[in-house]
């Protein structure tokens, strides 16, 4: 598939500097530039109008910004563009992700890294429905953003080992600390089924941190309705002393793991 692609600028060098761009790279990367827009606005008509597969979208222009119209893309739904960030901040890299973004490109661009950014999107097109994009780039993220004393951290998935619930918001435990990440507790195991497995209905603990299990002390098994108590099982994890109970239901699942 030749990808149809939409120029979003405010600066008319900018943007002539993206269309000589793409003409130098048309030869090994085939695509068609279907258009340029100046603002928000005009880009939200010209993709309605014109149907770009990617968008080059600056970050920066009067009225909404570029962030705010990834943002408003992702909210809509499929089908709907590919986003691609070129612009002069490397700040907003991080909320470029957050709104979905599949690249993100610092100004002055490459031919190159513009030509491989189109055919990584091009190839993603190509091998799934535009509806199920935003999901593969969610389930492969690499980090958790948490919100702490007006900062925003990332922390890697491959440092966390535990994942749970508390009231409205989820533990995140790494072999430091705690995090507190706002979010359900199902959604995170819909996205991390790969990583994390569920061993009681509020606790998701990573596969690859579990060594062990062993015999808890008699508690009441909270995914029964009904308060007798049961002999219990606990995970045993490595870096940490922390045990987590398994329950009942998730028994097979996490002696299967450990076998």
């Amino acid at each position: 598939m030749t990808p149809r692609i939409l120029i979003v600028d405010d600066e008319a060098p900018a943007r002539a500097r993206l269309a000589t761009l793409l003409a130098d790279i048309a030869a090994e990367c085939p695509h068609e530039l279907v258009g340029e827009a100046v603002q928000a606005q005009q880009a939200l008509d010209s993709i309605a109008t014109l149907a770009p597969d990617i968008v080059l979208l600056d970050v920066q222009m009067p009225g909404m910004t570029g962030i705010e119209l990834a943002a408003h893309l992702a909210q809509a739904g499929p089908p709907g563009p590919a986003v691609i960030f070129v612009t002069a901040y490397d700040e907003y890299a991080l909320k470029a992700f957050e709104v979905h973004a599949l690249d993100y490109l610092l100004k002055p661009v490459r031919a190159s890294r513009l030509a491989d950014a189109i055919r990584r999107v091009n190839g993603l097109q190509q091998k799934q429905k535009l509806s199920e994009v935003a999901s593969t780039l969610q389930s492969t993220r690499k980090n958790f953003s948490v919100q702490e004393r007006g900062r925003l951290l990332l922390v890697p998935v491959a440092h966390v080992l535990y994942l749970k619930a508390e009231a409205k918001y989820v533990t995140l435990r790494t072999r430091e600390r705690e995090y507190l990440l706002e979010g359900s507790l199902s959604a995170l195991e819909q996205e991390f089924s790969t990583q994390f497995i569920r061993v009681h209905r509020n606790a998701l603990v990573a596969r690859d941190a579990i060594i062990g299990v062993e015999r808890g002390a008699q508690l009441v098994d909270a995914d029964s309705e009904t308060d007798k108590a049961q002999e219990s099982w606990q995970v045993i994890l490595q870096h940490i002393d922390d045990r987590l109970p398994i329950s009942r239901r998730q028994w097979a699942g996490v002696k299967a793991l450990v076998r």
